[in-house]
């Protein structure tokens, strides 16, 4: 199956162009130059401006009155034809009518303005909303407060933090007052900024100013202060004010988000003390959480509750249970709790849809997983581009080429512009299948179609190269991605160190560390643990310890990787005392030991036909709950046979037998037969 070209069938927005003046309104507009005709009224422009449905035929009836002898456009017939216009994003066409009002002296409303900064923050330009409130006096307007509201809501929409505090000092410095909803728009801006202290002060400016907050204000820090950690302020906010049921919930999502669960079940509970009821947000924060936490069964107890209380839950309570079930792996119990909530009549919708699809690849049941795509089609719900990309992500695990082909293919022919995360996915698929030429060809795709690859697109590639062997390759994607702006991180040098580690180019390996140094990217426990597996590949003990000692230095903690290099490095080259003591030394770094260790260990001693000792630590791993598998067994039995022959190892398995308490597993029983 081929993969079809996403720039040829996406579909894109395209600007409208103004059609030719329609023949009934070049009739219209002769009727209105005839002196003999009556004249217009503003109320028939409107009507007939708010009835027209389509925007160019309503702009151009607009403009076909202007030149009337019978009428001349009134303040009012400008908002309303800069409304509609705004409602289509003609943000052009705006500022042609914004200036037109000044050639003509019309003056412009406190609603136009408005309307124009609202305009503008629906497409994400306020810097254009703040450059018309610039000019509003031009046009004939004073500025409001409300005008000042609508101006810093649509900054704070776009995190224009530093453009706030100007606004709000030039609103102070004209005299002009700032109410609640000022209020609240600075506590918020504040809060986003991580200003928490700067916004309890404001909240006690609010009140000294007679503008007492509300539930919103309240809600908003309390939220912050949350997020920040600072849970213990968080409660003694809440305790102070007169209780809202949104700041209680944002203090029991608080509670959640740290597992403190008692507490938010405390206060969940203890609501109808303070007058309030807990809703629908309440139930469902915490169901969310112990789902989370795969507490299933308290998230289902909390879910009778909600029911028995007269609460009905929503589709984000039972989409929060659903997607438990499935990180739980309860994938039949899943099917049924789907099954059951439509017929309780909750109509799922796509995010319920691709938490179903996501569970159920997650768990291994694709086929089930496409089953439910068409059922979700067939319902009339259209899979967006999170449902296309969890299933193209699924077959490209799975290597299934022509899977994902097909629901790419599917995706294009239904106009779903595919993101960077599906981008990722096919690249993905295509190192997998070590089609790097088709890899690389996707992501130059990416920049055509305007959606750049980020650090996980080429991560995806880099690793698949170096996986491949082709090492070199991948250093040339590394300086693609830096010419491009894409900063690669640590796993990006991770897996380049891997590959130049196998292919033993140390030269080039420490280059590479100290390029991620110079560019200030940090070095954590797999950069070392790779440099000092390659190392001791190579039996470059000394260097390896010398990595060790930086570690340490630099508080970085040995891990179980680390020591199975160094402790196989050493008994590679017959040095197994001082593996053993390396072993020895794991509990003062709190590393326990594993089965790996001790196999190496055992492996090592035998070899040396050091037999009583290979068996004192096979009885110390049993004694550490540690059950040897074939290899070990091998290993040993292997050493014992070549001394002593076959009674011996009858002898030894009869010895280990009483030593060991029944604590063998089935690696012996397995060997045995």
């Amino acid at each position: 199956m081929s993969l079809k070209e996403g720039c040829s069938l996406l579909l894109k927005t395209q600007k409208r162009t103004l059609p030719l003046i329609r023949n009934d309104l070049i009739f219209e507009h002769q009727r209105a130059m005839d002196p003999r005709y009556q004249p217009l009224r503003e109320f028939d422009v409107v009507q007939r401006l708010r009835q027209e449905m389509d925007i160019s035929v309503a702009l151009e009836y607009f403009k076909s009155v202007v030149g009337s002898r019978s009428f001349r456009h009134t303040s009012v017939t400008y908002r309303i034809m800069i409304e509609k216009l705004g409602r289509e994003n003609e943000m052009d066409a705006i500022q042609y009518l914004l200036q037109q009002m000044k050639v003509e002296s019309v003056d412009c409303s406190e609603d136009t303005v408005i309307t124009v900064i609202k305009s503008y923050a629906r497409v994400g330009s306020a810097e254009q909303a703040l450059k018309t409130f610039y000019r509003i006096r031009d046009l004939g307007c004073m500025p409001t407060v409300k005008i000042y509201n609508h101006l810093l809501d649509a900054l704070l929409k776009e995190n224009k933090f530093s453009l706030i505090s100007p606004i709000y000092s030039n609103m102070k410095n004209h005299g002009i007052d700032p109410n609640s909803f000022t209020y609240n728009i600075l506590i918020k801006a504040l809060c986003q900024n991580g200003c928490l202290d700067a916004a309890n002060k404001l909240l006690t400016e609010m009140s000294n100013k007679g503008h007492l907050p509300d539930a919103v204000s309240y809600t908003t820090l309390v939220t912050a202060l949350c997020s920040a950690g600072r849970l213990e302020e968080a409660i003694d906010l809440v305790n102070k004010i007169t209780p809202s049921v949104a700041a209680y919930n944002a203090l029991i999502n608080g509670m959640c988000g740290e597992s403190r669960m008692k507490e938010a079940f405390y206060l969940a509970f203890g609501m109808k003390d303070k007058g309030l009821q807990p809703n629908v947000i309440t139930y469902t924060t915490i169901v969310n959480a112990l789902c989370k936490a795969g507490d299933l069964r308290q998230s289902l107890a909390v879910f009778a509750q909600m029911s028995k209380r007269g609460c009905e839950p929503n589709i984000y309570t039972f989409s929060s249970l659903l997607k438990g079930f499935f990180e739980n792996g309860k994938v039949l119990q899943a099917l049924e709790f789907f099954s059951q909530m439509t017929q309780d009549g909750c109509i799922p919708n796509v995010i319920t849809f691709n938490i179903l699809i996501h569970g159920l690849c997650l768990n291994g049941y694709l086929e089930k997983a496409m089953d439910i795509f068409h059922e979700m089609e067939q319902n009339g719900c259209f899979p967006n581009v999170g449902s296309y990309g969890i299933l193209i992500e699924c077959f490209s695990k799975a290597g299934d080429t022509e899977g994902a082909f097909l629901i790419w293919n599917r995706m294009i022919e239904n106009g779903c512009k595919p993101n960077v995360v599906v981008y990722t996915s096919m690249v993905d698929l295509f190192c997998r299948k070590s089609m790097f030429n088709h890899a690389q060809s996707v992501i130059t795709n990416m920049y055509s179609e305007n959606c750049p690859p980020n650090t996980v697109t080429f991560n995806s590639l880099i690793k698949g190269l170096c996986d491949s062997g082709k090492v070199s390759w991948a250093l040339r994607i590394l300086d693609e991605m830096k010419r491009q702006g894409c900063l690669p991180n640590t796993r990006t040098y991770n897996e380049l160190l891997h590959g130049l580690c196998r292919n033993r180019n140390f030269v080039g390996t420490f280059q590479l560390v100290n390029d991620m140094i110079h560019n200030r990217v940090e070095l954590n426990v797999v950069t070392y643990n790779t440099m000092i597996n390659g190392l001791c590949q190579v039996g470059m003990i000394k260097e390896a310890l010398i990595l060790i000692g930086k570690m340490k230095i630099k508080g970085i903690p040995l891990d179980s990787v680390t020591f199975n290099a160094l402790i196989h490095a050493y008994c590679k080259e017959g040095s197994v005392l001082n593996a053993a003591r390396l072993a020895g030394g794991m509990s003062a770094e709190s590393c326990p030991r594993d089965l790996f260790i001790y196999t190496t260990l055992i492996s090592g001693l035998s070899s040396q036909h050091r037999l009583d000792d290979a068996l004192i630590f096979l009885l110390k791993m049993l004694s550490e709950g540690i059950c040897p598998n074939a290899v070990t067994w091998n290993e040993l039995v292997r050493a014992v046979l070549e001394k002593f022959g076959c009674s011996a190892v009858i002898q030894m398995l009869e010895h280990i037998l009483g030593k060991a308490d029944g604590r063998l597993n089935l690696g012996y029983c397995s060997f045995l037969h």
